[in-house]
């Protein structure tokens, strides 16, 4: 029987809902920044929706005041009309019929405000209501159609009229109220009216508006359908527009892409004469002139790889036959005038040196034409650091300077060349011994579960800025007027970078003015697998804690072997 799930909690559930809300913006900033199209249409419907928002409320606002503004004249002249009567029943003028001369129960002579009201609502009918206040006579209030007087009038509107002394016709907007308790919004027209008799009387025409409110309802319908409909419009305008022209430009990109991977074939499709059409013409010849250069240019360096091969293996045959009467000479030198002997013993140096020069040539040619291959086999790397420094004893002994050896005490295996590595390592000593002046160069080993790390480090002049990636160049040199202490070709470090690459890893290089400079050797420990990472920092510790005790903490920038121009930041 499966366990049931555990209940989550408010504080998880919510912070399942940011993760996916953050999820969610991160999703939509990388569309929104990747398309186009998409920036495009949405911010031709934001400002389209503005424009519309505008339009359609200057619009309503004009209709609803010409609506209010007709109904509102209309209203107010036929409430002073009505006022006329009022005042001619209630001066008694007026000439009521037969039947409202007086009440048919009673007979009773109606008052001339009762006339006055009856004849008001058999003009109204159901239109609109009309009430007759008295204030001078308690009971005399008089409205038509079920109206509340009392609510629907407002005191403060009653109170402008009653102080009003030009008798002109007021007005107000006012909700009116029934006494079935339904309420609408009308209209409230208000004038005073003074009889000799029983004072001055207060005449209200109420207007309901619940037509008009409809009718602006509807308006109001429509336009917010139109709008929408215009902004989805506009919007799908612009999408095509812009389909249009980022097709194209989309097309163009993948192209590039495309040539940019080795596919020099690739060419656009040219449609019509435009500017699009003269773009992907352009693009096209772009193209074939890039191809044409990229052919002359490999065509040259085949060549040039192909001379300098060539001449490597050329200058061995006659290198043999100098090599051997030079041995002759050097061991006969001490029968020789010191001049002689002297003139030996360089010839003897700077043969070494050609020889030396040849090996490594020979070796670039081979990187160089793709031929390099790799005799794996693992191997317990504290064996080839001690193999490499052992090598290397002798010169530093010469110059005086001392190794320190950081090694682990249990075994780093990997699967390695163990001839190139050692060849690697007996480079990067070799530029320490000559750099460091004199100093201790420490040897640190690290390793972790996917990957091993060598790195050798010295105290000498160190690295100027931008000199980390250089380093590795062909015959490159950090100062061209410093003469070589140990004879060395130049093809070091650049031959120690391709077999560094050669095993999918890294060699990189990081020196500062006067601190010195580290080279980090970076290996998987299986042979084909990628490296993601080293065991060992490329910046040392003791200069990345000084400089945050300083206070001056920055990123290192470091060049990664195999990955010409990218920095790896430590």
């Amino acid at each position: 029987m499966p366990k049931p799930r555990p209940r989550r909690t408010p504080r998880q559930i919510a912070r399942g809902v940011r993760r996916r809300a953050r999820r969610i913006a991160g999703r939509a900033r990388s569309a929104w920044r990747r398309s186009l199209q998409m920036r495009v249409v949405t911010s031709t419907m934001l400002i389209s929706m503005v424009v519309v928002a505008v339009l359609g409320v200057f619009l309503f606002q004009s209709i609803n005041k010409t609506m209010l503004a007709g109904r509102t004249d209309a209203a107010t002249a036929e409430a002073r009309a009505n006022v006329l009567t009022v005042s001619d029943y209630l001066a008694g003028n007026g000439e009521p019929d037969a039947g409202e001369q007086s009440d048919p129960d009673t007979q009773v002579p109606l008052d001339p405000a009762d006339q006055a009201i009856n004849v008001l609502a058999q003009r109204a009918g159901a239109r609109y209501a009309v009430v007759i206040f008295n204030d001078s006579i308690v009971g005399q209030d008089r409205a038509t159609l079920n109206i509340d007087a009392n609510k629907s009038v407002p005191r403060g509107f009653r109170q402008q009229v009653r102080t009003d002394t030009t008798d002109q016709t007021e007005s107000r907007y006012s909700p009116l109220r029934y006494l079935t308790g339904e309420t609408v919004s009308g209209l409230v027209i208000g004038s005073r009216v003074f009889s000799g008799v029983n004072g001055t009387y207060e005449v209200y025409h109420l207007f309901p508006l619940n037509e008009e409110e409809e009718t602006l309802s509807s308006v109001l319908q429509l336009l917010v359908l139109v709008g929408a409909g215009l902004v989805l419009l506009l919007a799908a305008i612009a999408s095509l527009v812009t389909r249009q022209v980022v097709t194209p430009v989309r097309l163009a990109r993948q192209a590039a892409e495309r040539l940019a991977s080795g596919r020099l074939e690739e060419r656009l499709k040219v449609r019509g004469e435009d500017d699009l059409a003269r773009l992907a013409t352009s693009f096209n010849e772009m193209a074939s002139n890039l191809a044409l250069k990229i052919h002359q240019l490999e065509e040259l360096s085949q060549v040039q790889r192909q001379f300098v091969s060539d001449v490597s293996h050329e200058l061995r045959t006659p290198l043999t036959t100098v090599r051997m009467a030079a041995d002759l000479l050097y061991d006969a030198r001490e029968d020789f005038d010191p001049m002689a002997a002297r003139s030996a013993e360089l010839m003897q140096a700077q043969l070494e040196r050609f020889e030396s020069m040849l090996a490594d040539l020979l070796e670039i040619s081979r990187y160089d034409a793709g031929a390099a291959t790799l005799d794996l086999e693992s191997v317990d790397m504290r064996d080839v650091v001690l193999r490499a420094v052992g090598d290397s004893e002798a010169l530093a002994e010469r110059h005086a300077t001392r190794f320190e050896l950081r090694l682990p005490t249990e075994p780093c295996m990997a699967e390695c060349d163990t001839r190139r590595i050692e060849r690697i390592l007996r480079n990067l000593l070799f530029n320490a011994i000559e750099h460091g002046e004199g100093k201790d160069i420490v040897v640190t080993l690290g390793a972790d579960r996917d990957a091993v790390a060598v790195a050798v480090r010295d105290h000498g002049v160190g690295l100027r800025p931008g000199e980390e990636n250089m380093v590795f160049d062909r015959f490159w040199r950090a100062d061209p007027s410093r003469a070589r202490t140990i004879g060395g070709t130049g093809l070091g470090l650049a031959i120690s970078r391709e077999d560094a690459i050669l095993h999918g890893g890294w060699l990189q290089a990081w020196g500062s003015p006067g601190e010195g400079t580290q080279f980090r050797l970076s290996l998987p420990r299986t042979a084909g697998s990628v490296l993601k990472g080293s065991p060992l920092p490329l910046v040392p510790p003791e200069v990345e804690m000084r400089r945050t005790w300083r206070g001056h903490a920055t990123p290192v920038l470091s060049a990664a072997a195999g990955e010409s121009g990218v920095f790896d930041v430590d």
